[in-house]
């Protein structure tokens, strides 16, 4: 799952690293589209959750059928969304990306970007649906493999469409999400053949429409709040855009830097919490749980090492990574500056994936929920406004971490708590059915 991840994580930083040829000015553009594209793919997340939570806990009672059903439902809700909301983002490019703090001189560059990225993200929603079946039912060497492909695509489209190679008109930064679209599209062809001639694990689509309302709703129970709490993520990102958009066009460039450096280092993170969700699901329904607190646990301790690895790391590479997508000192100071404060908390961060993961796995999202917005509007943003009127533009990234560490724990404890009280509660069951039967 980490290769695959690395892959799919890859999709961005080639765009980046090609886009920053064309410099500062199509660079700070895609820097100010990252909220809005994370904002859904979050949408796609909370799908992919609800997909895996179900059909996880479906193979874990041996329910083959239901978890069939829900693989196709899933996908065909997940496609009609988020094709809905990209058509209401045309509309509103220029009033959305106005407030995120774009100026005049980056907005052409926003809709030229964008105008042809909202049509991947239905193709890409469609598709993660599919992979997280397949993860769900512990298959996650063939999502590893089907994402490696994607990226090689992208990353070999990139260049040819950007820069105009091989024949084909330069683009520019339209080109990258035009590579994006196809390698997108390429890739939810054949992988919606395999799956269905090969592996048939899809249902068919024409069943009464109360299957399929039962089905969504199953779904949407766990989908809904993971959908929020993923949404949590941007929009928070959203405000530290619009923050640093007063202090210049360099500064947002330098965070959009930052973050797309940052997931290659958090991938054995964004790994763990991907397979956390089903291995819970499959764990909860088989009623193991000696196996979440020992996974919970593994977790933690995982988490602490490679934070410390990492912030070992970042010491010394996070100058020369940073200079591989500008050679502007101001954008390259701002984006060196977020990493070395925010690698402190990595392993904080780490945690409340996996244990957001992990409380969807088991289907009940709504910790995740209060887990994220805590994160985000309890802990964050009234840091982030003091510690910008103490110390500047780093008090934001400085209150961004210690929002890392402080729910890290909070989360790690309600994980723990809630195993324990199930467990209780399936044991007291079990007595009352025990004492029944004698």
């Amino acid at each position: 799952m980490g290769l695959g991840l690395i892959a799919i994580i890859s999709f961005d930083a080639v765009d980046l690293f090609f886009v920053s040829r064309l410099g500062d000015m199509p660079l700070a553009a895609i820097s100010f589209c990252f909220p809005v594209l994370w904002l859904l793919t979050s949408v796609i997340i909370g799908f992919e959750a609800g997909a895996a939570s179900t059909i996880s806990r479906a193979v874990g009672r041996n329910d083959r059928l239901s978890a069939r059903r829900q693989t196709t439902d899933t996908a065909m809700l997940a496609g009609l969304v988020v094709a809905a909301l990209c058509l209401a983002g045309l509309f509103t490019i220029a009033p959305v990306f106005g407030l995120l703090g774009a100026t005049p001189e980056v907005m052409p560059f926003v809709r030229d970007y964008m105008e042809v990225w909202y049509w991947s993200a239905p193709v890409s929603a469609v598709t993660w649906i599919c992979l997280a079946s397949m993860r769900a039912r512990g298959n996650t060497m063939l999502e590893g493999k089907i994402i490696i492909i994607a990226a090689a695509l992208n990353a070999i489209l990139d260049p040819i469409m950007i820069f105009g190679l091989l024949g084909f008109p330069r683009l520019e930064i339209a080109g990258a999400a035009w590579a994006t679209l196809t390698s997108n599209m390429l890739v939810l062809t054949g992988t919606l053949g395999y799956l269905h001639f090969g592996l048939r694990v899809f249902a068919t689509p024409f069943t009464h429409i109360r299957n399929v309302m039962d089905s969504w709703g199953r779904m949407l129970h766990v989908g809904l709040p993971a959908m929020l709490t993923n949404a949590i993520v941007p929009l928070a990102n959203g405000i530290v855009v619009a923050l640093l958009a007063t202090y210049g066009v360099d500064a947002v460039a330098g965070f959009g830097v930052a973050i797309r450096i940052e997931p290659i280092a958090l991938i054995a993170f964004y790994a763990m919490s991907a397979i956390t969700s089903p291995f819970m699901g499959q764990n909860i329904a088989a009623h193991k749980f000696g196996r979440l607190d020992e996974a919970r646990r593994t977790i933690g301790k995982f988490a602490v090492v490679y934070g410390l690895i990492l912030t070992v790391a970042f010491a010394f590479l996070a100058g020369p990574l940073t200079a591989v997508f500008t050679d502007t000192e101001s954008i390259q100071t701002v984006a060196v500056e977020y990493l070395w404060i925010m690698v402190i908390s990595y392993a904080g961060y780490g945690i409340v994936m996996s244990m957001c993961a992990g409380f969807n796995g088991i289907g009940d999202p709504l910790p995740g929920v209060a887990i994220s917005a805590s994160r985000a509007f309890v802990v964050f943003l009234p840091l982030a406004f003091a510690g910008q009127a103490l110390i500047g533009m780093n008090g934001i990234f400085v209150a961004a971490a210690i929002s890392n560490l402080v729910l890290g724990i909070a989360a790690y404890t309600w994980f723990g708590r809630h195993i324990r009280r199930d467990e209780a509660t399936h044991r007291a069951g079990s007595d009352i059915a025990s004492s029944d039967l004698l």
